[in-house]
């Protein structure tokens, strides 16, 4: 990518080669998009409210409702403000949740499976005020636990780390450390799970996932899943302990399993 932007640079007052008006239309189209997110939210938020509420009464209200503000905002931008598609796309991600009962989720409920260790919110932020879920890759033994309660750990992350979000913020950081990774680990039925669940039911929230020190055993899984994965895959970057510390926290929040030894001894 690096390389393709060096190649495309041009002195600024010389347009490039294939430089056309549709280019300059786009970019008048993000300025209105920006605009309209400021100026007429609100509007379009108690519009799709009011089509909630006259199609789908029989959805439960409160928080992560169909009267939800923050919620319906948050779907608004996913779907580029369009009410039809919010109202579609919302609907099914609330009745996920119904049937998933995402509210009941808790510490005790998940504690079976969480005392592995293979998945935490760490107890800082990153560097861009993004909460943190990581996940132990060589900890996750598919063979020893129902798919499902794999499952509910995983949404109850998500959830966790989206409670430590700071005002104004709206991304979470993920980080699959691959260390110690082997074929008994692998799971691309989970790591698909993770990713639409992502798209469909918590869109926009996740910033980033690294891949931490990635083995050699991982790359065929990651070639099945990245078509699955769509546009989210552009989410992902393999990189090393040392990014991790140096590029995602400062030495006094970094995870400790990221530490550098000569810290740790310290």
């Amino acid at each position: 990518m690096a390389l393709r932007l060096c190649q495309n640079l041009r002195h600024p007052l010389v347009p490039p080669s294939n430089f056309s008006m549709k280019a300059t239309r786009t970019r008048k189209l993000s300025v209105q998009n920006s605009m309209l997110d400021q100026k007429d939210s609100r509007k379009l938020v108690l519009e799709v409210k009011e089509k909630l509420e006259k199609e789908y009464r029989s959805l439960p209200v409160g928080k992560n409702g169909r009267d939800d503000d923050d919620m319906i905002l948050w779907f608004l931008k996913d779907r580029k403000f369009s009410v039809e598609d919010t109202v579609a796309k919302l609907t099914k991600a609330i009745k996920w949740r119904q049937e998933f009962k995402v509210s009941e989720l808790s510490e005790e409920s998940v504690k079976d499976v969480a005392q592995t260790g293979k998945a935490y919110v760490h107890d800082f932020l990153d560097v861009n005020d993004r909460p943190v879920l990581i996940v132990v890759g060589s900890k996750h033994f598919p063979a020893m636990h129902d798919p499902a309660e794999n499952e509910k750990l995983c949404v109850f992350m998500i959830e966790k780390a989206l409670g430590k979000l700071p005002a104004g913020k709206e991304e979470i950081l993920g980080i699959f450390d691959l260390r110690g990774f082997g074929t008994d680990n692998a799971d691309l039925n989970f790591l698909t799970f993770l990713f639409d669940v992502a798209y469909c039911y918590y869109p926009r929230r996740l910033g980033q996932v690294l891949f931490v020190e990635a083995p050699f055993v991982f790359k065929p899984i990651w070639q099945l899943a990245r078509p699955l994965l769509k546009s989210y895959a552009s989410l992902v970057r393999f990189c090393s302990v040392e990014t991790v510390r140096k590029e995602y926290f400062t030495k006094g929040t970094v995870p400790a399993s990221f530490r550098d030894r000569n810290d740790l001894s310290k």
